[in-house]
């Protein structure tokens, strides 16, 4: 296989529901015809929505988006439980759980499932589902479900800025969400069914936006595939990427230093682009004079830039 040249960037996939994100990598493999390529973000095969996919040198920025805040919209089944936390799984209990009808007033009403799942906004611990890509022991939580063995998983904090309800239909709460990374939207409706008492499971799940990118920068998988290698048009370019980070100007023999990793100092800046203070807390870009991206960089203790990342 060959790699077309200067293919560096990301590129934003509307995955549907179904394959794995695994699979939407591979996918976008051959369709580009690039080996190096990877997902931000795993969605689990039920989910759709946004993908963001790094390609070439911008694999190497991947650790700058692991943090990155998500928005979701999810449709949570009320009355089902599964295995899964989710509608895929296999149903364990819930008030539903036998097929039959409740009466209406043996539901939540909708002024309960409003006010309890709005209490889940800001942050609490909250546990993985068993059926996870965490690891236990060493060994991913699905693979021991899969085995039938004993999954227990730590709770780990995460917040929800906001949670908004769209629409409550009998059994069904439609709701939009942004939350931390590592929130699992599953564990979000297992935890609502046990405090209203009637037990419930992910329906749907499209993820919205993935820090800066969001829908309105997707390309369908369909469009991948029919396009190919030309759907490159679409990969957003390497200068284009974590610009909200603080950025330093080097002059051609800093971006030679910053080529070879080593340090820079404020003789390394180009005229006029040095920085109002050269005391900065956490990473920052480091561009040549005509804008290109060279590397992520961080301040030492010997008041010299570090370059973290290489990119060049």
């Amino acid at each position: 296989m060959t790699e077309p040249p200067a293919l560096d960037g990301l590129l934003v996939v509307d995955k549907p529901a179904g394959p794995t994100s695994h699979d939407i990598v591979a996918i976008a493999r051959r369709a580009l015809r690039i080996r190096k390529i990877g997902h931000l973000g795993t969605l689990d095969p039920m989910a759709s929505g946004v993908l963001p996919l790094v390609v070439g040198r911008a694999t190497r920025l991947a650790t700058l988006f692991t943090g990155a805040r998500k928005q979701y919209e999810a449709v949570i089944r009320l009355g089902l439980v599964t295995d899964s936390y989710d509608i895929t799984g296999s149903v364990v209990g819930g008030s539903d759980a036998d097929g039959a009808t409740l009466p209406r007033t043996a539901r939540p009403t909708d002024d309960e499932i409003r006010r309890t799942a709005i209490g889940f906004t800001g942050s609490h611990p909250q546990r993985p589902p068993p059926v996870s890509a965490k690891k236990v022991g060493g060994v991913r939580a699905y693979k021991l479900a899969r085995r039938n063995a004993p999954v227990e998983l730590a709770p780990v904090t995460v917040t929800i800025d906001t949670l908004s309800i769209l629409a409550i239909d009998g059994m069904r709460l439609r709701c939009r969400l942004v939350c931390s990374s590592g929130f699992y939207v599953r564990s979000l409706a297992h935890d609502l069914g046990e405090r209203l008492g009637c037990g419930a499971c992910l329906e749907t799940l499209r993820r919205e936006r993935h820090g800066p990118f969001g829908l309105e920068d997707v390309v369908t998988l369909t469009a991948l595939v029919e396009q190919g290698a030309t759907a490159s048009t679409r990969v957003v370019p390497m200068d284009r990427l974590a610009r909200d980070l603080p950025q330093v100007v080097v002059t051609a023999a800093g971006a030679r230093r910053t080529a070879h990793g080593h340090p820079l100092g404020q003789g390394d800046c180009a005229p006029g682009t040095e920085p109002p203070t050269w005391v900065f807390s956490g990473r920052l870009r480091i561009v040549d004079e005509g804008g290109r991206l060279l590397a992520i960089a961080e301040p030492g203790a010997d008041r010299l830039l570090h370059p973290k990342i290489v990119l060049v």
